[in-house]
């Protein structure tokens, strides 16, 4: 497999990190295995997740292969770029020729991310999340990592204004221990446990996140932050959704 657009687009990044002097802290990075398949699940809070996600495989010389929605491979800019990462396309109304191309790169060798709760959560809270990541793995015989992001919705979030190139910010990775989903287990059970993981280790990024004002918009409202509640995130992304139904 051809690689001439993935290395590119992480160096871009990684210089950029440094020009504004990100802190990125990643932890637990050995965790994902340097070589063989490996599903790699992170909560979802900013549009450029899949970035700091990714970086977390930078240390075992992964590259990882996204999931993403199909719209974004439709756009101008990055279409050419997802195609040219070797990205996987969600198409909604094609899901399972999706499921299959995942097994594929899965079966490959290739680490698979995934963010199970579909959109960002509005709350930084882990929301509900679905039971595909799970399947995969099990189907595959893969380890499913989980991993937390925080930080990185300072820079470019739903309904917030994109600040990507403000400087000094903190950005936190926690990589947790792997799950080992087998076939003929429960899926519903196994996706209670790895919601109740991520949700364990973003808590734990937040709370050992520095510089913390209080009444930010970026904290999470049960930690005495300015964001929606769950319910309120929640009523928030239906009325969106409504919305488009009427366009």
């Amino acid at each position: 497999m051809s690689e001439t657009v993935y290395p590119p687009v992480i160096w871009t990044a990684v210089t950029l990190f440094r020009a504004l002097n990100l802190k990125v802290r990643v932890e637990g990075a050995e965790r994902v295995p340097r070589q063989g398949g490996a599903v790699l699940v992170s909560n979802h809070v900013s549009y450029l997740d899949f970035i700091f996600a990714g970086f977390a495989a930078r240390p075992s010389r992964r590259l990882v292969r996204f999931m993403a929605k199909q719209e974004v491979f439709d756009h101008r800019i990055s279409g050419p770029l997802m195609r040219g990462m070797h990205h996987i396309p969600v198409d909604r109304d094609a899901g399972a020729g999706s499921y299959a191309s995942a097994l594929r790169a899965l079966k490959g060798g290739e680490v698979v991310g995934i963010f199970p709760e579909a959109t960002i959560s509005r709350s930084f809270t882990v929301k509900e999340i679905k039971n595909g990541a799970v399947r995969m793995a099990a189907a595959t015989g893969v380890p499913l990592i989980p991993v937390a992001l925080w930080g990185t919705q300072r820079l470019w979030t739903k309904g917030r204004p994109r600040r990507i190139f403000q400087r000094n910010v903190p950005v936190t990775i926690l990589v947790g221990e792997p799950m080992h989903p087998r076939r003929g287990e429960n899926m519903a059970a196994l996706t209670e446990e790895l919601h109740g993981r991520m949700s364990e280790l973003v808590d734990r990024a937040q709370r050992g996140y520095p510089e913390i004002p209080p009444g930010v918009w970026w904290q999470p409202r049960h930690l005495g932050g300015g964001a929606p509640t769950p319910e309120e995130a929640a009523a928030m992304d239906k009325a969106e959704a409504d919305r488009r139904q009427e366009v």
